[in-house]
């Protein structure tokens, strides 16, 4: 999707860890971070998923922070050895780790004795980093320059992710409209559709096909920031649509 670039805040996310590559852990993180930014105005531009490897991880992390406003990561800030992400992070910034006062405090009130190196490798944050305030349950995650680091699980990073949110810069929040065809595949309606988008650059225009025990079709999702553009949009996709020979379609509320 084209847009003014003043009005477009990107975001970029890492996903971090060789349980989501090799298919042992199912990621559900990328869905929620995309629909939280969704609602500060930011879009989502770009997701990468790489193994526990401090190289790759830099490198990935390197690439998103250069493109794009934010990066969030998720996982790898755990007490175990593969739980590199801190590391990386540091190693990407060119600065040292160490461990943060706060986060001590926290950890000897919970743990006290039982406070090991394990658990106090959850403490070290890059120099001149922030905390990101965890609301769930154990240490908190860290901000340095434009990335935010959170945790790999899902209720945890959620948690963390509120208090993501006041620090960004959101840009014009994208909306949606949707139009349901019933009873006519993706070879009709690709023309209409095509004609429409070409139409109308600023705009992101998607096909999602359905099937089902009642009949098959495609949902046509626009998306835009001007509301005037859009629904302008969505009158000449349906009259598009009607010369094609297409019959059954209406647009249907937002979910």
């Amino acid at each position: 999707m084209s847009a003014d670039p003043e009005d477009r805040v990107t975001a970029g996310v890492l996903i971090i860890g060789d349980e989501i590559l090799s298919g042992r852990t199912q990621d559900t993180n990328l869905r929620d971070i995309a629909r939280y930014l969704g609602v500060h105005g930011v879009d989502l531009a770009e997701a990468r998923t790489v193994p526990d490897v401090l190289e790759e991880i830099v490198a990935a992390l390197d690439a998103l922070r250069s493109r794009y406003d934010y990066v969030i990561t998720t996982g790898g800030i755990g007490p175990t050895h593969d739980d590199i992400t801190a590391d990386a992070v540091a190693a990407a910034f060119g600065v040292e780790l160490e461990e943060h006062p706060e986060i001590i405090a926290m950890m000897e009130a919970r743990w006290g004795d039982q406070l090991n190196a394990a658990r106090r490798r959850m403490a070290r944050v890059p120099v001149g980093g922030d905390l990101v305030k965890n609301p769930v349950q154990g240490p908190p995650g860290f901000t340095i320059g434009n990335v935010f680091v959170l945790a790999g699980v899902p209720s945890i990073m959620r948690g963390m992710l509120e208090d993501v949110g006041p620090r960004l810069r959101g840009g014009k929040v994208t909306i949606s409209r949707t139009v349901r065809v019933e009873g006519s595949g993706e070879g009709q309606i690709a023309a209409p559709l095509e004609a429409v988008a070409k139409a109308h650059p600023e705009l992101s225009l998607g096909s999602y096909p359905f099937f089902g025990p009642d009949g098959f079709g495609s949902n046509l999702v626009l998306r835009g920031r001007e509301p005037e553009a859009l629904a302008a949009a969505v009158d000449e996709l349906l009259a598009a649509l009607r010369e094609a020979g297409v019959e059954r379609m209406a647009e249907v509320a937002a979910a």
